[in-house]
């Protein structure tokens, strides 16, 4: 059951939607009037926002307030856009912000890369994106050089999130200071797999998985340096996303001296979990009933994708810049995982590190929030049928299973 408040607000949003345009002529206008602003720099992103326009519009199956909110998030999306143009313009220098040897964790979720996202974060040395400035990379005129007004949208969003979705903190905890993937910056260019969470869309899976990415994370790479540039001395950024199994040859093109760490377990686990978030989340934009059978297998077989792609490039990452990192070897001492990690990428280790990252976790207990019960059987699914399916990563990677 959704909460009364927040079922008032979806019945005010739903005549909205009737005169919501997803289109990218509109997505633009509207981003223009909101920010005052007309230059959105490269155009690489206009193709990729066609496609998903055109996908959203006839594939996602969108409630009245889903239209209303995708059209708002993809408005927002285009906004960053401009004042990272804008930025750029008024700040030339920024393009030469160093984005030097960055520690990349690629793993799907459930594989442990939040929490090693958030310890290696604590480390006060190294450069991370907080929640509320990957909601705005850059803050509207009148905030220059400030972030309190972006802090406080980001606590108002998550208190309405929180409203919608009291269980979701269970499933991944989300604060207005934590760290946050880099998804939000890639969808500033309208090209990651950020839009499959937001439904079902074929044409816009296909169009995205045929179109090397390499453009997309050069853009990434110019926010970064924007970030860099306003939020100095810091070079070192600590990077973190499921997209990047599959985007192994673009990242590497892009972030060539990278360390990166590929996170690995059970995906039986994974599916089941990453299946029921997806779903839960849904109830906010889908046409109810939520297709929980239909979301479960699409996302079985978007993981499937991606781990194969991660089985096939894997080795795209050389010895000297990689390591792999097994779930239960992680979970049985994470600190020590780390510092593995740092010695590999030649970070410093240092006693002051150690603290930060007690610290964090001393804050931050896990399970603190409660748990979920996950089940392949809501999805139609069995772990047979999965394990076998997936054995092709889970031999290739030597990975523990769990059932």
């Amino acid at each position: 059951m959704l909460a009364p408040a927040i079922v008032e607000m979806m019945e005010q949003t739903a005549p909205l939607a009737d005169q919501i345009e997803l289109s990218p002529e509109a997505i633009l206008a509207a981003a223009t009037a909101q920010s005052g602003l007309s230059d959105f720099g490269p155009g690489e992103f206009r193709e990729p926002l066609e496609v998903l326009c055109r996908a959203m519009d006839t594939e996602a199956g969108f409630s009245p307030m889903g239209r209303v909110s995708q059209f708002g998030q993809l408005t927002a999306f285009a906004v960053n856009r401009l004042r990272v143009e804008q930025y750029i313009k008024d700040h030339p220098d920024a393009l030469e912000a160093p984005i030097e040897r960055p520690i990349v964790i690629a793993g799907l979720p459930r594989t442990g890369t939040t929490h090693l996202h958030n310890l290696i974060s604590a480390d006060p040395a190294l450069r991370s994106l907080p929640w509320w400035e990957a909601l705005e990379p850059v803050p509207p005129p009148g905030e220059a050089g400030a972030t309190e007004g972006r802090i406080q949208r980001a606590k108002d969003g998550l208190a309405i999130m929180s409203m919608a979705m009291p269980h979701y903190n269970r499933m991944h905890e989300m604060t207005w200071d934590h760290v946050h993937e880099e998804i939000h910056l890639l969808a500033i260019d309208f090209s990651t797999m950020l839009f499959d969470c937001s439904a079902v869309m074929p044409s816009w899976r296909s169009y995205y998985k045929e179109h090397d990415q390499t453009p997309h994370y050069q853009y990434l790479k110019r926010i970064l340096r924007v970030l860099a540039h306003q939020r100095p001395p810091r070079e070192r950024w600590v990077l973190k996303s499921p997209q990047h199994l599959e985007q192994i040859a673009p990242l590497m093109n892009v972030f060539g001296d990278a360390t990166v760490v590929f996170t690995h377990r059970d995906p039986v686990s994974i599916t089941a979990s990453f299946a029921t978030m997806i779903c839960y989340s849904a109830r906010m934009s889908a046409t109810c009933p939520v297709d929980v059978h239909g979301i479960g297998q699409w996302w079985a077989q978007l993981i499937e994708d991606m781990l194969r792609s991660c089985a096939d490039d894997r080795d795209l990452v050389p010895p000297d810049q990689s390591i792999d990192v097994l779930f239960h070897e992680f979970m049985a001492d994470d600190v020590a995982m780390v510092e593995r990690i740092y010695r590999l990428a030649d970070q410093p280790f240092t006693p002051e590190v150690r603290a930060a990252m007690d610290d964090y976790m001393a804050a931050h207990p896990r399970g603190r929030h409660g748990r979920v019960i996950y089940d392949l059987a809501d999805f139609d699914m069995t772990a047979q049928e999965r394990r076998a399916a997936l054995s092709f990563y889970t031999d290739r990677f030597a990975v523990e299973l769990e059932h």
